[in-house]
């Protein structure tokens, strides 16, 4: 190109994007695998062997997480999460290389997203108001209606014409604010960041070095984010900003305000580098914040190759779910009818049995019968809420739930669980023919146990 004038010379230079072509695979023409057949088999799966059984026991209740079509057919999600102006939009300008273009998301030092902006792949530059999301149900988004209309003013789409949104989805949130009230934003902000937080493949949390102030929200976001780790990817964002010793520092201090928050015996990966276009700052680590820039692309490229083994795994993940409520409602029916006399009153009888499952043994009885982990089991809290709304006499006996025809409700969930999604997930590319498995992936027909997950 042609030298700029010398006016312009102020402008910072931008740095060479061709790694992110390349790692990314932008430039392949190579058509993305096509999965429509085992999408169709993981959605009859869904449909006939678990959904039956979710609906029955009521699980949406306990755990508001209802799967939809949308869902299944979603492409993968990378969630940004961290405090207000810490880089998150410009980092999705920069994925995008959106700068300087109409399309590029509005950054700036001030809380500028206080919206959560869903940028997805379309075949021209649009953006669709939140309501319409929500009603369009070939979405995966139709189920934050339940947010309410205010959640749904604060909720937006972008259409971008790009390459990467083909296979992957961006989602920016609002910046966290450490003394803000949830009240103030007149919505239900952790609920939202949960809903988002249980469907995201990636959860990058973004820091800004100059400000590593580990509050009440931020603690409240990772208290959500338990069970998740093996999604999160820490970014020490602007690390150009810093000179080396006071960088070494910063990633010790971010690391000590984190440990508490996060028990995992191997700590989430930290990205160092800074996320945007302009050239690193002179004097600062270049080397070093190009190879963690080209790591976390490969993690993301990663996920988008991962995007169909890591759909059946959670699909599975949520039928071991659904048969562990299933079988937890069957107990506590049980043992409601085996207390149960003539001149008993059912709502004490049940009340007693809600007030302490223990002294019934309903979990510890599901844990040795069925193989069960027990950090699988939830929380028993939850069914004093759960039947407080469910009166256990509207449930039915698991031994009840079967039909000449159709079979057992737990015989079939779980076939899909040690059979069908282990098979589905076989027939995908493990370099294999389909159908010939290896045991060490999925356990053969042995009682289900979570193999995806990672250790």
């Amino acid at each position: 190109s042609p030298p700029e004038e010398v006016e312009e010379a102020s402008e910072p230079t931008k740095r060479d994007r061709s790694h992110l072509e390349s790692t990314l695979k932008l430039n392949e023409e190579k058509p993305a695998d096509d999965f429509s057949g085992v999408l169709q088999r993981l959605r009859k799966i869904y449909h006939s062997s678990i959904k039956p059984l979710e609906q029955s026991y009521r699980y949406n209740e306990l755990r508001q997480h209802e799967i939809t079509d949308g869902e299944i057919t979603s492409k993968p999600m990378v969630l940004f999460l961290g405090p207000w102006s810490v880089g998150k939009s410009s980092m999705i300008n920069y994925l995008l290389g959106l700068d300087d273009t109409p399309y590029q998301l509005y950054t700036g030092a001030e809380p500028t997203t206080s919206e959560f902006t869903v940028i997805m792949h379309g075949p021209k530059l649009k953006t669709i108001e939140g309501i319409v999301m929500a009603a369009d149900s070939s979405r995966s988004f139709s189920p934050l209606e339940k947010f309410g209309q205010n959640f749904l003013e604060k909720l937006i789409g972008i259409e971008v014409p790009h390459k990467l949104l083909e296979r992957v989805t961006f989602v920016d949130t609002p910046g966290i604010i450490e003394n803000r009230k949830q009240q103030e934003r007149g919505y239900p902000f952790n609920d939202v960041c949960q809903w988002f937080i249980d469907r995201a493949d990636l959860i990058f949390v973004v820091f800004d070095p100059t400000k590593l102030d580990v509050g009440l929200e931020l603690e409240m976001l990772f208290r959500q984010l338990k069970g998740r780790e093996s999604q999160i990817r820490i970014i020490l964002n602007k690390a150009d900003s810093l000179a080396t010793q006071e960088l070494m520092r910063v990633y010790g201090a971010l690391f000590w305000s984190l440990a508490p928050l996060i028990n995992v015996t191997e700590p989430p990966r930290v990205y160092v580098s800074s996320f945007w276009p302009h050239e690193y700052h002179p004097d600062t680590h270049k080397d070093l914040f190009l190879k963690e820039e080209i790591s976390l692309l490969e993690d993301l490229n990663q996920v988008i190759e991962n995007r169909m083994e890591n759909k059946i795994a959670f699909i599975r993940q949520h039928a071991i779910r659904v048969r562990i409520h299933a079988l937890l409602v069957d107990r506590y029916l049980q043992t409601y009818k085996d207390k149960m006399t003539f001149f008993s009153d059912g709502e004490l009888v049940f009340r007693d049995i809600v007030e302490d499952p223990d002294k019934f043994f309903i979990f510890k009885s599901i844990l040795a019968k069925t193989n069960v982990s027990k950090f699988d089991l939830p929380n028993r809290e939850a069914y004093k809420d759960f039947f407080g709304i469910n009166p256990i006499t509207s449930f039915k006996l698991l031994s009840q739930q079967c039909s000449y025809m159709g079979g057992c409700f737990l015989e079939k969930i779980e076939k899909a669980i040690t059979r069908e999604l282990p098979d589905l997930l076989g027939s995908i590319g493990l370099g294999k023919k389909p159908n010939v498995l290896s045991c060490d992936i999925t356990g053969c027909g042995e009682t289900p146990k979570n193999r995806y997950k990672k250790p």
